[in-house]
């Protein structure tokens, strides 16, 4: 998104109260962006059901011991990605990821060329890589702006809070909510996370 859009969208999400109270409060929420490519995606499926710091703990640890690349990163075995924070199903998964990469099953640049569904369901042909994994890529990689992350439990925990639900919203209905907040869901994902950080 450019930052005339990024404006239009703001000013667009702010006719919704509890957006408004978060720009009023918070300001506008970081662009969040991050780097295409391998160690990028890799990351996000470190993220996958932990902490961010967790993740970026395991990550750290990972990018000092080696340039985090697909064909760095299959020379590493077993007990040496244990130690350092991997998971032996997150283990699979970078394993996976580096071969499709390699292989050029999974081509990073083609992916700018394609719609939000095509891109989607280019990633998600990838064992390890779910819509939640996809849809993080596509709104802090590639920058698209109608990406609703369903599954990602801060977002429905800042929902909650910044609404005064007495329990979190499951996946389903958020996501029912978040379609009111179409073309722009990517910044209201934002909007949210913002929040959720910053009370």
């Amino acid at each position: 998104m450019t930052k005339t859009e990024i404006k239009a969208g703001l000013e667009r999400l702010s006719q919704h109260p509890y957006f408004a109270y978060v720009l009023d409060v918070y300001g506008e929420p970081p662009e969040w962006r991050r780097e295409q490519g391998f160690a990028t995606l890799l990351h996000i499926i470190l993220e996958q059901q932990v902490s961010l710091a967790s993740a970026k703990a395991a990550f750290d640890k990972l990018n000092q011991a080696i340039p985090v690349e697909p064909e760095s990163f299959l020379q590493l075995g077993d007990l040496t990605l244990k130690h350092i924070g991997f998971s032996r199903q997150k283990t699979r998964y970078g394993r996976i990821l580096a071969r499709a990469v390699l292989g050029g099953d999974l081509d990073f640049a083609g992916l700018e060329r394609l719609s939000d569904k095509e891109a989607r369901a280019e990633l998600t042909k990838l064992t390890g890589i779910g819509r939640w994994t996809a849809d993080i890529y596509l709104l802090m990689v590639m920058g698209r702006a109608d990406i609703w992350p369903k599954g990602d439990i801060a977002l429905a925990s800042g929902y909650q809070y910044l609404t005064g639900l007495t329990e979190r919203p499951n996946q389903d209905a958020l996501e029912i909510i978040a379609e009111t907040w179409q073309p722009y869901r990517s910044l209201a994902a934002k909007l949210l996370w913002h929040y959720y950080l910053s009370r």
